[in-house]
């Protein structure tokens, strides 16, 4: 019985035995956490203090250089943390050598050759005076005759010209267009060599289109285009006289006359409208 009791007590103890032994384990484990937590907050604090020992001592190197110069540059290239910047305080920059020509040396020679081109025949019409009927000379050489030949005095005052050629246009757009056609034609027969020769016939030939007299105004746009070929109306001109041929159902010369406007003046603003007017002609 003695011993029974004795094996009752010792069941009884165990567990109080193997619960001591978790709870000291369990201490032990915290403690152990605990003081590894402070090892590592240690440990970063220590490499917090050395970054900022590092970059006290850098500076304090490039305080040093800017106070001492020479000397302070060799100091700091002994420093074991070297920084951007005192290397590029060492640094000596390269600069690019440029090699001038002397100012005696002369300019290139330019090309100021010309090629020599021999006129149209149609151009040489507006320099050659009309032969007078039944003028020759003894060897039998026709005599040739200019307008005005008689005396230079006779010529008009070239600021009445002027303005009797601004006249004439202002009565085409005032309404009075027979009146302004007449006058623009006389202008033109009377005055051929007339910086405003060649636009009076153009816009007299605006006036006939304007009256539906194209048939007219095909004929004085073909005297322009053939008096004027190097006036600043012959462009215009031509297709002025295209149209009045799509009027007359004369699609043909039409077509004719600008092609040849495109072919022979490129690049032109009459080049452009005869493009835009060869593509809508009916095929």
């Amino acid at each position: 019985m003695r011993s029974r009791s004795i094996i009752l007590r010792l069941l009884a103890v165990a567990p109080l035995c193997a619960l001591g032994a978790c709870a000291s384990n369990a201490a032990s484990q915290a403690e152990l956490g605990a003081l590894q937590a402070e090892l590592r907050a240690l440990r970063d604090s220590q490499t917090r203090l050395t970054e900022r020992l590092e970059r006290l001592e850098a500076h304090a190197a490039v305080e040093r250089v800017r106070g001492s110069g020479a000397k302070g540059a060799s100091v700091v290239k002994e420093a074991s943390v070297p920084t951007q910047e005192t290397a590029s305080l060492s640094s000596t920059p390269e600069l690019a050598v440029v090699k001038l020509k002397p100012r005696y040396e002369p300019a290139p020679r330019l090309p100021t050759a010309v090629a020599v081109v021999e006129p149209d025949s149609e151009q040489m019409e507006m320099f050659i005076s009309p032969v007078s009927e039944g003028a020759a000379d003894s060897g039998g050489a026709t005599m040739v005759s200019s307008p005005r030949d008689a005396d230079p005095a006779d010529a008009p005052d070239p600021d009445v010209l002027e303005a009797e050629f601004e006249k004439s246009v202002a009565l085409l757009r005032t309404g009075n267009v027979e009146g302004g056609v007449q006058r623009l034609r006389r202008f033109s027969e009377e005055n051929p060599r007339h910086p405003r020769a060649d636009n009076a016939l153009y816009f007299s030939g605006l006036g006939q289109m304007g009256l539906d007299e194209f048939k007219d105004a095909a004929k004085t746009f073909e005297r322009l285009i053939a008096t004027y070929p190097a006036g600043d109306a012959m462009l215009d001109g031509m297709l002025r006289l295209a149209e009045c041929r799509m009027r007359l159902n004369q699609a043909a010369d039409a077509r004719a006359l600008y092609t040849r406007v495109v072919t022979q003046f490129p690049g032109t603003a009459a080049a452009t409208q005869a493009e835009q007017r060869l593509a809508a002609l009916p095929q």
